[in-house]
């Protein structure tokens, strides 16, 4: 790591100064904006045209055979957002309230928010240098210290609770170490699940991520790479959760001509046609918007290399990244310029944003077990996120 402390003086004006050579004009950047320059408006037309604008209609089949198809699972079941997907996948694991689930404290809220939906407790674990996601090695020596296989499962020594998932999240698009994962997984008798929701086109050992846990999900919120406004999918190779899957997230309705019968809870979780029209537009040109993905990460890298004091975060060893947000990670010692960099770069109409606040200092989670964090607390501090849209 860098150990160079530059002139805080000038510092976030060269920062602005690079910038502005990805972001020239004199008009607002947002971090991540759609951009639709296919066949959109075509479909979303055809969806009302024809009236089929809610959650059955050919293009939310066509959406799921796409990202099916894209990723190499077996099985996509749209759902209405991210979050919805991960709620689902949750209970298909098997989640009972009281259960713990290992999560990391670096992400977004949602991830623990569905985590809470079933009643069950977030335990929080720390990040990686390398790949900002979870760190195996730092797991590995947690769970060999607080836990024991009991009956062939998990339990927690401290609370005596089960430890039955874990969660991991592709942090902007850059896949964690999924192989020393997946052992630990099996190991500790931890269902995984990847919250891919950002990492749509990234690839671990040339396989797209979601095909290592018992379940994933994608997000397809208006900020992600490929957009349906809002929307997400629940990824999995067991045909028996697809099928579950499937039907509670259109309220567990029975299959009948005419009549309702429900068997059990179920959730409105089903994409809509007009919304899945959009998604079916966009992966008819994915492979083009991943390029020009790739194109402005190396941009990045290069305009940058030359500043003392920072890095750009480049995608990690064995892993294709498709560089949903692209990231500055500030040197040690100028941590403490961190806010000046956001002010001086929003304050010119570039948005930038600090990584989200960290779960365990959210004061609703204030109480759930954790391991010590110092990695993810560290990276907190350092990180910047640039303007990252496709048309960049």
């Amino acid at each position: 790591m860098k150990n160079i402390k530059i002139n805080e003086k000038d510092f976030s004006q060269q920062i602005l100064n690079q910038l502005k050579l990805i972001c020239p004009e004199k008009k607002f950047y947002a971090l991540h904006e759609p951009n639709f320059v296919g066949k959109e408006w075509e479909y979303v037309k055809e969806c009302i045209d024809t009236k089929w604008v809610s959650s059955a209609g050919k293009f939310v089949d066509e959406f799921e055979k796409k990202i099916a198809q894209f990723t190499g699972v077996k099985y996509a079941i749209a759902t209405s957002s991210g979050t919805a997907a991960l709620h689902v996948a949750l209970l298909l694991a098997g989640i009972k309230p009281n259960d713990e689930v290992l999560t990391p404290t670096l992400t977004f809220v949602a991830t623990t928010n569905a985590i809470k939906y079933c009643n069950a407790i977030p335990h929080f674990v720390d990040s990686d240098y390398q790949t900002l996601g979870v760190n195996p090695k730092k797991l590995e020596r947690y769970l060999k210290e607080i836990t024991i296989i009991k009956n062939n499962e998990c339990i927690n020594k401290k609370t005596n609770r089960r430890i039955k998932a874990l969660i991991v999240m592709h942090t902007f698009g850059h896949a964690v170490n999924l192989t020393e994962i997946v052992k630990i997984a099996k190991k500790y008798k931890i269902d995984l699940i990847e919250d891919a929701a950002e990492a749509l086109g990234t690839y671990y050992k040339n396989k797209h991520v979601g095909n290592w846990g018992k379940l994933s999900i994608l997000s397809f919120n208006g900020n992600k790479l490929l957009t349906t406004g809002g929307g997400g999918m629940i990824l999995t190779n067991n045909k028996t959760l697809a099928k579950k899957a499937k039907f509670i997230t259109t309220t567990a309705k029975k299959s009948h001509p005419y009549l309702f019968n429900h068997s059990e809870i179920g959730f409105n979780y089903r994409l809509p046609n007009i919304n899945a029209a959009l998604g079916v537009a966009q992966m008819e040109y994915i492979t083009q918007t991943l390029e020009k993905k790739r194109q402005l990460a190396q941009k990045y890298i290069e305009i940058f290399q030359d500043l003392k004091g920072l890095k750009t975060f480049n995608e990690p060893k064995y892993c294709k990244s498709n560089y949903w947000l692209n990231v500055l990670l500030l040197d040690e010692p100028n941590i403490k310029l961190r806010n000046q960099i956001l002010e001086k770069t929003n304050s010119n109409n570039i948005m930038t944003r600090p990584v989200w606040t960290l779960m365990h200092k959210l004061p609703i989670f204030k109480d759930c077990p954790k391991m010590n964090l110092n990695i993810a607390e560290n990276i907190s501090k350092r990180l910047i996120n640039m303007p990252s849209s496709t048309f960049l």
